[in-house]
C-alpha cells in the first residue's frame, strides 16, 4: 500500500459513514439471564480461504519472530507497526472473527500490508508508512504502539489533509469512534488502512484510536486513547497547544468523558451524541430500570459528565446533536447542568443541532462545526491560561493546567479549586495567586520557567480559609518565591496552627509519607487495570474446596474477559516466580487465600482485614471463610506506590457489555462475595458488604 494517497473531500459521504449502528437496543437487553455474547460469533469462512490466510499469517508470524530478535533502533521503534496485522489475523482466524463476507477479502488486505511492511522493516527500505510526514501530502495509515497496561500491541489510524501550504506543525483532532460490536482488529485495520472518514479540515492531521474494543474510551480504552496521542506526538510534527478531542455515538460519549476529565490537554472538544451519565441515558435509550446499591450509584460519578460539567469552563466546547436524535438527550442534559447551578456558576453550553437530522452529522451543521474549531484554533491562547476552576470527585483525575489537587477531605464529594494568578501588580517585583479550594486538603501550584515576567522575584499567595470565617481572617497569606531554574512550585497543605487548621507550605525536603489516597493510588478496583500490572495465580490447594473451585472461575473468566474486550492478554505468573522487579513494576493482582497463595499470606497482617480457615472480618463485621471471598484494592505493603488486587479483575460483566453507559466500575474498594449464590452476567456472587477506604485507606 503507498503511503500516500490522494483524498476527495465529500460532506454527504462522510455524513453517510457516520450512521453509527447501534446493537444495544432497547428491552431485549435488560434480561440478565440471556445476555448475547460481545463480541457476536462470526461467520464460517471456505476451508481454501483459511488455508491461504493460515498459510500467509504463519509466514508473518515468522517474519515478526525473525524481527524480534534484531535490537537495532529502527526495527524495536517500528516492530509493533507490523505486529499488529499478525495479531488482527491471529485473533479472526483462532476467534471466530469474521463476521461479513467481505471480511475475507479485507483479510487478505490486511495481510498483505503486514508482510510488506515486514519485509520493508527488515531491509535498509525507507519506511514508507512511517518517518517525517510531508506536510505537502495526504495520508492515511494505521500504525501501532506497545501499551503499559499488558505488553500488548494495538492500533490507531491516521489521517491528514494537505491544505498546499507549509506548515512547521499541525493541529490533531483525536476522533474517538462510534460503537461496532463487529469491530475488532481485522474491521478496525482494513477500514482505517484506507478510509479518510470522518474527513480532516485542510491542514489538520485526525488520530483514530482503537479504544480497546468497545467501552467508550473508558478505563483500558482511555489509557488506549492517551497512548495512541503520546505515540503521534512523538511521530508527526503535533502542535502541542493544538489537539482536540472529537467523536460522536459511542465516541460522543468518549469525548465528553475525556472532556470533563482532561480539561487542560484540549484546545477545543467536540462530542456528538453518545451519552454522557448513566441512569437517565439508560432509562431513556434502554427502557432500564435501575436499582443501584449505594456504592453503584456513588461511582456513576466516575464517569457521569454533569457532576464534571464546571471544568468545560477551562476548554471550549461544541456539542452536536440530530434534532430527531434520541441520544440528543446527552448534549440536553449537559445544557441543562451548565445552566441550573447558581447564577455565579452558571454557563451555556453551545450546541448545534442538525435539523430534521437522526442518528448522523448533518452536513450544514457539520460545516459549522469545523469552521468554529478553525477559529477556536486560530485564536488559541499562547501558554498556561492565568485563570483556573477546577473540580474533581476522585484523585485519579486531578490536574487542570499549573494546578494539581493532592488531598481531599472525602473521595466521591464534590472538591473544587478556583485559582486567579495576576502577574504583576502596581508594587514592581511581585505578582499574586488568589486561591478558593473546598473539600481540598492538600493541592500543588506548578509554574514553567517564562510564565510570570523577568522582574517578578516573589510571588504572594492568598489561600482561602472557608466562607465560614470572618472576613479579616479569611485568606491565609504566604509567600512563594522564585526556583532556582525561574519556575515556581509549592505545595500547600492543611495542618494544625495553634490549635487551628490554617493552610502552610509543605518544604520540598519534607519526604515524610503516610499511608493516604494520592493520585493513581485512591481505587476503586478497577483502577489498577489503568496500569501496568499481573495476575499472580494460586500455587497450593486452599483452605476450601468450593472457595478453590471460585478463584480458579474468577481467574479463568478475568483472563478471558479482559483478551474479549480489553483486547490484549494478561501477563500472568506463579505465586513462587513473582520477583522483586515485578512488584516494583506493576500493579500486582493476587488470586486465592492464605493458604493457596503465600503472597497473600506474606502481606495480610499488614491489610486491613483478617481472614483464616475459620473467618473473614473486615469493617468490624465477620463472615464464614467457607463461602466468602474478599476482593479489593490496596497499597501494596510490598509496594506502596503501587497497588495490591485480591480476587478481581476489572469488575462490570457480560450484562455491561451490552450498552456503554453500563461500563462503570461495579465494585468500590472493597467487597466480601458470599460464592453460595453462583455467579452470573453482572455479579461474582451475592455481594454481602461493600465499601470504600477512607483518606487513610482505612475502612469507613
Amino acid at each position: 500500500m503507498s503511503r500516500f494517497r490522494r483524498i476527495s473531500f465529500s460532506l454527504a459521504l462522510v455524513s453517510s459513514l457516520l450512521t453509527i449502528p447501534l446493537y444495544a437496543d432497547g428491552p431485549a437487553d435488560n434480561q440478565v439471564n440471556s445476555v448475547r455474547p460481545i463480541p457476536p460469533p462470526g461467520i464460517e469462512i471456505s476451508k481454501e480461504l483459511r488455508q491461504e490466510l493460515e498459510t500467509g499469517r504463519e509466514q508473518l508470524a515468522r517474519l515478526v519472530s525473525e524481527l524480534k530478535k534484531n535490537r537495532s533502533t529502527r526495527v524495536t521503534k517500528y516492530l509493533p507497526d507490523v505486529e499488529i496485522f499478525e495479531k488482527a489475523l491471529r485473533i479472526a482466524l483462532t476467534e471466530n472473527g469474521f463476521f461479513e463476507p467481505r471480511d475475507g477479502e479485507n483479510a487478505k488486505r490486511v495481510l498483505a500490508e503486514g508482510v510488506r511492511r515486514a519485509e520493508v522493516l527488515r531491509s535498509t527500505e525507507p519506511l514508507d508508512w512511517a518517518g517525517p510526514l510531508s506536510l505537502q501530502d495526504d495520508l492515511v495509515t494505521v500504525r501501532g504502539f506497545r501499551s503499559k497496561l499488558d505488553g500488548s500491541v494495538q492500533p490507531y489510524g491516521v489521517v491528514y489533509r494537505a491544505n498546499g501550504s507549509v506548515q512547521r506543525s499541525v493541529r490533531a483532532d483525536v476522533w474517538c469512534r462510534g460503537r461496532s460490536e463487529k469491530g475488532l482488529e481485522l474491521q478496525f485495520l482494513a477500514q482505517r488502512m484506507t478510509a479518510a472518514d470522518p474527513m480532516p479540515a485542510p491542514g489538520v492531521l485526525m488520530i483514530h484510536p482503537l479504544g480497546r474494543y468497545c467501552n467508550a474510551n473508558k478505563l483500558a480504552g482511555e489509557v488506549d486513547t492517551l497512548e495512541a496521542l503520546e505515540h503521534a506526538k512523538g511521530e508527526y510534527p503535533i502542535d502541542a497547544n493544538g489537539v482536540a478531542i472529537r467523536g460522536f455515538s459511542m465516541g460522543g460519549a468518549a469525548a465528553w468523558h475525556l472532556a470533563v476529565h482532561y480539561p487542560d490537554r484540549w484546545f477545543a472538544a467536540n462530542p456528538g451524541a453518545g451519552f454522557s451519565e448513566t441512569p437517565k441515558f439508560l432509562n431513556v435509550f434502554q427502557s432500564e430500570k435501575l436499582e443501584p446499591a449505594p456504592y453503584e450509584q456513588t461511582l456513576w460519578k466516575l464517569y457521569d459528565c454533569p457532576y464534571w460539567v464546571n471544568n468545560l469552563k477551562n476548554l471550549p466546547t461544541i456539542a452536536y446533536s440530530g434534532e430527531i436524535d434520541k441520544q440528543k438527550q446527552a448534549a440536553d442534559v449537559m445544557a441543562e447542568a451548565a445552566w441550573n447551578q447558581p447564577e455565579s456558576d452558571r454557563f451555556e453550553l453551545t450546541h448545534l443541532i442538525g435539523p430534521r437530522t437522526a442518528h448522523k452529522i448533518e452536513p450544514n451543521t457539520g460545516k459549522e462545526v469545523e469552521r468554529l474549531l478553525g477559529l477556536l484554533y486560530a485564536e488559541r491562547p499562547d501558554g498556561a491560561p492565568t485563570t483556573v476552576d477546577f473540580t474533581t470527585y476522585t484523585l485519579k483525575y486531578n490536574q487542570c493546567h499549573w494546578l494539581t489537587i493532592d488531598g481531599l477531605k472525602k473521595h466521591w464529594e464534590p472538591a473544587r479549586v478556583q485559582a486567579d494568578v495576576r502577574k504583576s501588580t502596581n508594587e514592581k517585583g511581585r505578582a499574586s495567586v488568589t486561591v478558593h479550594p473546598r473539600g481540598v486538603t492538600s493541592f500543588t501550584l506548578r509554574f514553567d520557567p517564562g510564565f510570570f515576567p523577568e522582574d517578578i522575584s516573589e510571588i504572594s499567595v492568598s489561600v482561602s480559609r472557608g466562607d465560614d470565617i470572618p472576613a479579616g481572617s479569611r485568606y491565609a497569606h504566604i509567600k512563594a518565591n522564585l526556583r532556582s531554574d525561574k519556575s515556581v512550585r509549592f505545595r500547600l497543605v492543611q495542618t494544625e496552627v495553634h490549635g487551628k487548621i490554617d493552610w502552610v507550605v509543605r518544604s520540598p525536603l519534607d519526604e515524610s509519607q503516610s499511608l493516604a489516597k494520592v493520585h493513581d493510588l485512591q481505587g476503586p478496583i478497577d483502577d489498577a487495570f489503568m496500569s501496568s500490572f499481573l495476575f499472580v495465580k494460586p500455587t497450593a490447594t486452599g483452605q476450601h474446596p468450593d472457595l478453590d473451585r471460585w478463584v480458579q472461575a474468577e481467574f479463568e473468566r478475568a483472563v478471558r474477559e479482559w483478551h474479549r474486550q480489553m483486547r490484549g492478554d494478561i501477563r500472568v505468573v506463579s505465586a513462587e516466580d513473582l520477583k522483586d522487579t515485578d512488584i516494583d513494576q506493576n500493579n500486582i493482582v493476587l488470586w486465592g487465600d492464605p493458604k493457596s497463595n503465600p503472597r497473600i499470606a506474606a502481606i495480610l497482617g499488614k491489610l486491613p482485614l483478617q481472614w483464616d480457615a475459620g473467618k473473614l472480618a473486615i469493617g468490624g463485621n465477620s463472615y464464614e471463610a467457607s463461602h466468602h471471598v474478599p476482593a479489593m484494592i490496596y497499597p501494596n505493603p510490598q509496594n506502596p506506590s503501587r497497588y495490591v488486587v485480591l480476587n478481581s479483575g476489572f469488575t462490570y460483566r457480560e450484562y455491561d457489555y451490552l450498552n456503554n453507559a453500563r461500563q462503570v466500575p461495579k465494585l468500590p474498594d472493597w467487597a466480601v462475595i458470599d460464592i453460595r449464590t453462583a455467579p452470573d452476567a453482572r455479579w461474582p456472587g451475592k455481594v454481602a458488604a461493600a465499601g470504600f477506604f477512607d483518606e487513610a485507606w482505612q475502612v469507613r
